[in-house]
């Protein structure tokens, strides 16, 4: 067999696992969105005894959203709700915000943070903090630009209730101002379905776990139980991180859909995008540059080139490229449709795959270069953020 044909041959074999890695992969996206059941359309029943529940966001520098967010949250129909805002050493209007609408929603509980303890992330001690404050049987923590549906606690807190669900997190829809960054969520979303494996979440024999900054509703038992953030007081992911000590602790846990429910004015150009995810790009795997590699080979491989290859690679091989690209925009419109983004999005999916990588090689430089990340004004080193093994 000559060079060409050896070649050829390989082209062949990579294109027919590319075709079946694809094929697996929207397989097991659309079993998670089947089994994946939506806020929106849950019940909103009458119970003898709503559990109390204490709402903690933590804020700073949030005067763009802050106050539409909580103007929500104060509509919350919840009978039982406790509210404590932290004010993390903002620089901006934002406590001056908050302290207006205290002054107008006496419900209202602000704190207004100053200092910043060693060895703690800003927002991982704001929400210990707050959680310390709480008094509720269950803990909602939620950012301070989440706009909620008045009916959202009810039908959450019901569904956790009647299916013995130790921490729910629910899915935001994410608000973005062009079709571009819309077209990256949609892509984002379809790797970070794949990466905490949705379709396993609520099986308790799986790793598969979960936590969404938006949403994370947990019992307040379990979360003092497992040792609130104080055991994450150093991971960028904080969200994702809970859920998953709380799983390890053989704890339930499930995910819904909240869109319709929960939103999040997320970022407003592609600039904020790239420097918003500088803090946990490269915390998300373990500050590893092997893991960066071959993370970023893959999506290279398995995501970007067939739509080269369609172009480059001759005989019958180009067929299963074309094969793997139309897969590859089925799953992204897949995803597109059930986040109910426009359908166009799934096109951009090859490029919002290379905006994927340049931010992950982006990351792990400037976190390098910085020995570590600046998030929110202030520096952590990245011994001390790799010491936090959770």
């Amino acid at each position: 067999m000559d060079v060409a044909a050896y070649f050829y041959q390989v082209l062949f074999w990579l294109a027919i696992v590319n075709l079946g890695i694809v094929l697996l992969c929207t397989f097991l996206i659309g079993l998670g969105g089947y089994l994946s059941h939506k806020l929106r359309e849950l019940p909103v029943p009458e119970l003898d005894r709503w559990p109390t529940v204490s709402l903690v966001a933590p804020a700073r520098n949030e005067e763009r959203n802050i106050e539409r967010a909580v103007r929500s949250l104060v509509q919350l129909d919840y009978p039982h709700l406790e509210i404590t805002l932290v004010n993390d050493r903002s620089t901006d209007r934002t406590g001056e915000i908050l302290e207006a609408l205290a002054a107008e929603f006496p419900q209202l509980n602000v704190v207004h943070l100053t200092e910043l303890p060693a060895g703690w992330l800003g927002k991982n001690h704001a929400m210990q903090l707050g959680a310390d404050r709480s008094h509720g049987e269950w803990l909602l923590f939620t950012d301070a630009d989440i706009v909620f549906e008045p009916t959202t606690l009810r039908r959450a807190v019901s569904y956790a209730l009647a299916n013995r669900i130790d921490h729910l997190a629910a899915t935001p829809d994410t608000l973005m101002p062009s079709w571009l960054l819309r077209s990256f969520v949609v892509a984002f979303a379809v790797y970070f379905t794949l990466f905490v494996r949705v379709w396993a979440i609520r099986n308790p024999r799986s790793t598969a776990h979960v936590g969404i900054g938006a949403f994370n509703l947990v019992r307040a038992e379990v979360y003092r139980a497992i040792g609130g953030h104080g055991k994450i007081r150093m991971r960028p992911h904080d969200d994702l991180k809970l859920g998953k000590i709380i799983k390890q602790s053989g704890h339930r846990q499930d995910l819904v859909d909240g869109g319709g429910m929960i939103a999040v004015d997320w970022y407003h150009s592609l600039g904020e995008l790239i420097r918003g995810l500088e803090k946990n790009s490269f915390s998300a795997i373990e500050y590893s540059a092997p893991a960066v590699v071959f993370v970023t080979l893959s999506m290279l491989t398995l995501n970007v080139w067939p739509f080269v290859a369609v172009f480059v690679v001759p005989g019958p091989v180009r067929w299963i490229y074309v094969a793997v690209c139309l897969a590859l925009w089925f799953m992204a419109w897949l995803m597109a449709f059930g986040m109910r983004a426009p359908h166009s999005c799934a096109l951009a999916f090859p490029l919002a795959a290379l905006l994927m990588v340049y931010i992950q090689w982006r990351t792990m430089l400037l976190n390098y270069w910085q020995d570590g990340i600046r998030w929110r004004d202030t520096h952590y080193s990245l011994a001390e953020l790799r010491a936090n093994k959770v």
